[in-house]
């Protein structure tokens, strides 16, 4: 293992039998594990031959990326359980040409320390490396962090990963409509083409019209990098509440100095009341959320010269 392998370690309270059992069956391992759409052992002729199996990856617009594995179980102590696998592909889409790595069960008290540690080679040459270096191995560094909180979710609060993956995607969309139309509403109204109705609101409130001008700018900003908070800092949820409670003060503001607008084709109340609910649906959605900072992504200094 190099010092670009994937380490990931995740403390769970549950039975180590249990963990074994939902990471070393096939129609239980893909159910919870980002990686893979769909896994399928090969039959077994005696306990001392390497379990081969099949795996598949969908990646979106009906494409599927295939390849193939080995592993082998084995518990050394009561208190100890792993499992080696050697994987690759054949498939030219698959930019994982051949890998490695092994999962440990650690008991630790009366929790499991659940650990995976893994490198592959990639294809493509400098090409393939570089993609895999900035954006590939990240990915996949985060999907498998992501994947072992989704599975203690699972056996430990009964969250099912069905609904889990739900979630997430729900979360995801609320979140990512919310930061576009904040950065939409500063850029192409405001900044771009200075509409007319943007400086009315501010002339309404007795604000004179220079002033007025550099106040719509100034929002314009504001709100573009406001909606980049939104979709960078993920999991913060302050950017959500100071979303409600700024629709609440516009919405009145808008009632009270430019009443005319309620009543307009396009208007601020509908707009400042699909904020406030995606930014609620958002609050509600976070909650038991899960996420890659649940695990350890780094091998402690003081087991790594075991490798």
């Amino acid at each position: 293992m190099s010092s670009r392998s994937i380490y990931v370690e995740i403390l769970m309270n549950v039975p180590m039998e249990k963990i074994w059992k939902y990471t070393q069956s096939p129609e239980l391992h893909e159910r919870w594990d980002l990686r893979f759409s769909e896994i399928n052992y090969l039959p077994v002729t005696n306990s001392s031959e390497l379990q081969n199996f099949l795996y598949k990856t969908r990646i979106g617009f009906g494409i599927e990326i295939a390849g193939k594995g080995e592993s082998k179980g084995e518990s050394t102590s009561l208190d100890s359980k792993s499992s080696a696998l050697r994987f690759w592909s054949d498939d030219k889409l698959s930019l994982i040409r051949e890998g490695s790595g092994y999962w440990k069960y650690l008991q630790a008290g009366d929790s499991v320390r659940f650990i995976t540690l893994y490198d592959y080679k990639v294809r493509f040459g400098l090409m393939g490396r570089c993609f895999d270096k900035l954006i590939f191995r990240p990915i996949m560094g985060w999907a498998t962090a992501w994947s072992f909180d989704r599975l203690r979710r699972w056996l430990e609060h009964a969250q099912h990963p069905d609904s889990t993956l739900r979630q997430f995607i729900g979360y995801g969309l609320a979140r990512s409509t919310l930061g576009f139309v904040w950065i939409w509403h500063g850029l192409i109204p405001k900044l771009i083409f200075n509409h007319p109705d943007e400086l009315a609101m501010f002339t309404d409130a007795g604000i004179n019209s220079e002033l007025a001008n550099l106040l719509v700018s100034t929002v314009g900003i504001i709100e573009i990098v406001f909606g980049l908070v939104v979709l960078c800092l993920w999991r913060w949820v302050a950017p959500l509440w100071a979303t409600l409670i700024f629709m609440i003060i516009a919405t009145i503001g808008v009632a009270v100095n430019s009443p005319q607008y309620l009543i307009s084709a396009f208007n601020p109340v509908t707009l400042n009341v699909q904020l406030f609910t995606l930014a609620v649906i958002a609050l509600i959605l976070k909650r038991d959320l899960p996420t890659a900072r649940s695990c350890l992504r780094k091998k402690p200094e003081s087991e790594r010269k075991s490798d």
